[in-house]
Formats: C-alpha cells, sequence, structure tokens
C-alpha cells in the first residue's frame, strides 16, 4: 500500500498557522508540481465551519491565483484546518506564505464571494463571507510560518 504524506506527518508537532511544502513530482517530460499544506488553524485543537472553510476555497481559489501563476487546485482538507494547493513548477514556501498573507488580506477587504448561485455551486447555501473574513482576521493575526514546526 502507497504511503500518504499527510499521514506521516506527526500533527502533533505542527504549529499553525504555517506554509508547508508537502510534496514535489516532476515526470519525465520535465514538468513540475508543488503540493502545498497550508494549514490556518491547529491540528486536533480547532476546525474551520463549513460554510467558513466552503468561503474561503472559493476566494482563495480566486485570488491565489492572483498572486501566483500555475496554480492548479485548491482543496480544503477533510479535517478543516486548512487547504491543500496544487501548482505547476518549483516555489519556496516563504514565497507562498507572502502570496497567501496577501490573499487573507484581499478576503478581509472583499465584499462579494464568486460564484455562490445555485447554477454555480452545488451547494451554494452554505456560505459564510462573515465567518472566512473573521478566520482570515486571526491567521493574519498570529502571522503565517513558512516553517511548520516553528510559530
Amino acid at each position: 500500500m502507497a504511503k500518504v504524506e499527510s499521514f506521516e506527518l506527526d500533527h502533533t508537532l505542527v504549529k499553525a498557522p504555517y506554509v508547508r511544502l508537502a510534496g514535489t513530482d516532476k515526470n519525465g517530460k520535465g514538468s513540475t508540481i508543488q503540493k502545498y499544506d497550508l494549514r490556518f488553524l491547529q491540528p486536533n485543537q480547532e476546525a474551520l465551519p463549513t460554510a467558513a472553510v466552503h468561503t474561503l476555497e472559493y476566494l482563495l481559489a480566486t485570488y491565489l491565483r492572483d498572486e501566483l501563476t500555475g496554480v492548479i487546485d485548491i482543496s480544503p482538507m477533510g479535517c478543516r484546518t486548512g487547504f491543500y494547493m496544487i501548482i505547476w513548477d518549483e516555489h519556496k514556501p516563504a514565497d507562498i506564505a507572502a502570496a497567501l498573507t496577501n490573499v487573507l488580506k484581499k478576503v478581509v477587504a472583499t465584499e462579494t464571494v464568486p460564484a455562490v448561485s445555485a447554477l454555480e455551486c452545488g451547494n451554494y447555501k452554505d456560505h459564510s463571507l462573515f465567518s472566512a473574513q473573521e478566520y482570515a482576521k486571526i491567521v493574519l493575526q498570529a502571522g503565517i510560518s513558512d516553517d511548520p514546526f516553528r510559530a
């Protein structure tokens, strides 16, 4: 059975919020993708409410693409403590942390959430801009580390 990288991480040792390079894959043609752990809350102590996760997912998917080239996907973690980002090419955790900080500042200032109609979203009633903004403020106030084991 293949090992899942995130299952190998000792979640009792990390100190959220942080950005962590969770993996780099290269194919035979020279293409590179990276997976980043964008951790907002301390594992096993806190969890984002689903409406906040849903809204943050939409805002991160929009705004991170404005900050970084090559973003493939932003996906919420099942534990609701953060998100995974898949991106082309190689990036430094410090650059991702800086981009995420800029994005969360945009989240705090935003007035609308894209794609929240029944036509565009499979659960359009489960969004909360207010909650997304409150959690963005919490993360910004704490500061985003580029080292998951150092606050």
